[in-house]
């Protein structure tokens, strides 16, 4: 049974940052494309980054470009999400995800959810 399980939520200040880990089980790890999406209160879920089953290629929303960068390590299974100067607008439930099919850009097929992890940002 495949599980992503997502970590590192919290409250934090306009221009602080975080890190979000999502552990994957399984053997989706070592095929599977994987990505953060968010959504907010009364919005839409909307995309904001994904990485290469390879981790040679990533790809982010233009809201996040600059400020978040994501990574994966194999060897422990985990997906990151390090967000920097965050913004009061970045505040949603952020979710882990994975990818059979992905190949490029924002269009990012799902196969499997995270449960989802809240990101407050005050002003």
């Amino acid at each position: 049974q495949v599980q992503l399980v997502e970590s590192g939520g919290g409250l934090v200040q306009a221009g602080g940052s975080l890190r979000l880990s999502c552990a994957a089980s399984g053997r989706i790890f070592s095929s599977y494309a994987m990505g953060w999406f968010r959504q907010a209160p009364g919005k839409e879920r909307e995309f904001v980054a994904a990485i290469m089953w390879s981790g040679a290629r990533t790809y982010y929303a233009d809201s996040v470009k600059g400020r978040f960068t994501i990574s994966r390590d194999s060897a422990k299974n985990t997906v990151y999400l390090q967000m920097n100067s965050l913004k009061p607008e970045d505040t949603a439930v952020y979710y882990c995800a994975a990818s059979r099919t992905y190949f490029s850009g924002s269009y990012f097929p799902v196969n499997y959810w995270g449960q989802g992890t809240q990101v407050t940002v005050s002003s």
